[in-house]
């Protein structure tokens, strides 16, 4: 737990006002408390998890269930209307920005996102069921997606069209130099 803390202030440039690194922490608290095998030891902090998360959920807009896999450096950029379900599974060095909401696609249907390493999810971005988003993708902001998203692809739209994105050397090879 303290090593991804440690990692998390890191990714949070150090800033203790950034309410995402309040959640990461609290997150991080949650997932914590299952390793103690004693439930009398458990029991306390999970009562203490609870009221955590709830004071966390009150203060920054954001519902990050301890249930939820999260990865290394995940990084909520703006807090405020972010919703993520405990069932998903969010890869390292993943962005996400304020109005996204990761989850199931309807109520009593089971299947939630599961989000690839280095993903970019744009303001009010919807990632709804079971669907698997690849490695490097950018999801534009309001894009609704209900696919899956191959690797290196862009994502804009509702529901979401993809795009290929142009590789590293197109986008160097296409700034003008002063």
């Amino acid at each position: 737990m303290f090593d991804n803390l440690r990692e998390d202030w890191q990714t949070y440039e150090r800033d203790p006002t950034r309410q995402g690194l309040w959640v990461m922490a609290v997150y991080r608290f949650g997932r914590w408390r299952y390793s103690i095998q004693s439930r009398w030891l458990r029991l306390p902090l999970s009562l203490l998890y609870k009221a955590l998360k709830l004071l966390s959920q009150i203060l920054t807009g954001i519902d990050l269930p301890c249930e939820t896999q999260v990865g290394r450096r995940f990084l909520i950029e703006h807090f405020g209307d972010i919703i993520i379900s405990g069932d998903t599974v969010i890869g390292d060095d993943v962005i996400v920005r304020n109005g996204v909401t990761l989850g199931l696609k309807r109520t009593g249907v089971a299947g939630a996102p599961r989000i690839g390493n280095r993903v970019d999810i744009g303001t009010g971005a919807k990632v709804l069921g079971p669907v698997t988003i690849g490695d490097d993708v950018v999801i534009g902001a309001n894009a609704v997606v209900i696919t899956d998203l191959p690797a290196n692809s862009l994502a804009v739209g509702v529901p979401a069209h993809i795009k290929a994105r142009p590789s590293r050397a197109n986008r160097r090879g296409n700034r003008r130099l002063p």
